[in-house]
């Protein structure tokens, strides 16, 4: 076989190592890199989140127990439903994300896999608080509304936990229970404030001091909501990065739903509210105009305390993740390039003679013309 002249093989072109010579490993740059990362602490969101639960579904079974039956228990059992919606939206979703991980490490990363998984957990958890609810509620119509609405709340929170980004959903876990547990612990601050605010005898103050004190809950909702899913990206983040140094570290967009997610559950239990739960509340409506009207403001109040915490609390997350970057260096720069020596000048320079003159060296010209002077050979034949 001749070879062929000009051609160079493969394994010696330049620029190109060749795979036996190469010390890096044969391995996909992109499928190592898109690897998910696990969710931390999971198995304690999902502890805390069924202990919330459990909690919501106990307190609201002693207000109803409490009531004289009938028409009260019907009021009760609507003012508590929304309570007990968003825990079992949080406790699905938490549960759902614990055993995402077990089957991510498990079975490694397949997303049917995974979303079967988080279904399944979501069901689990709403078939168990809705047996738990006709066990222990008394057999009424409405004890059937709250079971069922109950456990749609928490297969959908399952659902959403199937998401590819588990830090993410496990920081939106974590924001909106700790938002959750804010909220009922905010309930004993209100008599102060409506006084802070000027709450008197007339309506009128009434019903100003109740705005106020609405929207004070809902902003220390948001910024509490945006800096525990920042708190909890962090600690991911840095868990990772201990595991694997060249984890891929999560953008902005993670950030920005993290710290909108809480608010965008809240909304997302007044959907399941008004669609499951509309006869429980058509039903406490319909008791006195006055309960009607408690219900429309309720139903209100809540909406727009969804989209306070929603904002505030993107924007917050946000804010936290754009303070801990470091400022960009412009490209276009001009560097500092020292000032050019005279004896480093261009050889090839092409310069007229007055501009060399005034390049050269003040001591080496008036060396050489102190040289031609003092030979008469090379004086000039006119002088």
């Amino acid at each position: 076989m001749t070879k062929q002249p000009g051609r160079v093989p493969a394994a010696k072109q330049p620029g190109r190592v060749p795979a036996a010579e190469s010390d890096e490993p044969a391995v996909d740059a992109a499928s190592a890199g898109s690897r998910p990362l696990p969710a931390p602490g999971a198995a304690v969101l999902a502890l805390l989140a069924l202990g919330w639960l459990a909690a919501m579904l106990w307190s609201t079974r002693q207000a109803i127990t409490s009531a004289a039956a009938g028409v009260t228990a019907i009021s009760l059992s609507a003012f508590a439903l929304p309570g007990v919606i968003s825990a079992a939206l949080v406790a699905g979703a938490a549960v759902a994300l614990a055993g995402g991980n077990l089957l991510t490490g498990r079975y490694g990363d397949w997303a049917t896999l995974r979303f079967a998984g988080a279904i399944g957990g979501g069901m689990l958890v709403g078939l168990a608080a809705a047996l738990a609810i006709n066990l222990t509620y008394f057999d009424t119509s409405t004890t059937n509304v709250i079971a069922g609405t109950t456990a749609a709340a928490a297969i959908i929170g399952g659902a959403l936990a199937g998401a590819r980004t588990a830090p993410a959903i496990g920081a939106v876990v974590t924001a909106a229970l700790g938002t959750l547990i804010f909220v009922v612990a905010f309930s004993r601050a209100r008599d102060p404030l409506f006084d802070l605010f000027g709450a008197g005898d007339s309506q009128q103050s009434l019903i100003s001091a109740a705005k106020w004190v609405s929207r004070t809950e809902s902003l220390v909702a948001g910024l509490l909501a945006g800096l525990l899913a920042f708190g909890y990206l962090t600690w991911a983040r840095r868990r990772a990065v201990r595991r694997d140094p060249e984890a891929p570290a999560l953008r902005w967009p993670a950030y920005l739903l993290a710290g909108a997610g809480p608010g965008l559950l809240l909304l997302l239990a007044e959907v399941i509210i008004r669609i499951g739960g509309r006869s429980l509340l058509d039903l406490a409506s319909a008791l006195s105009e006055a309960d009607a009207v408690a219900q429309t403001s309720l139903g209100t109040s809540r909406v727009d305390n969804g989209i306070w915490v929603l904002f505030v609390g993107a924007l917050t997350a946000l804010i936290a993740f754009g303070r801990t970057l470091s400022p960009a260096h412009a490209d276009d720069e001009p560097a500092d390039s020292p000032r050019p020596v005279p004896d480093q000048v261009d050889p090839a320079d092409d310069k007229p003679g007055y501009a060399k003159a005034f390049d050269a060296d003040p001591a080496e010209t008036f060396d050489a013309t102190e040289t031609a002077d003092a030979d008469p050979a090379k004086a000039d034949p006119a002088r």
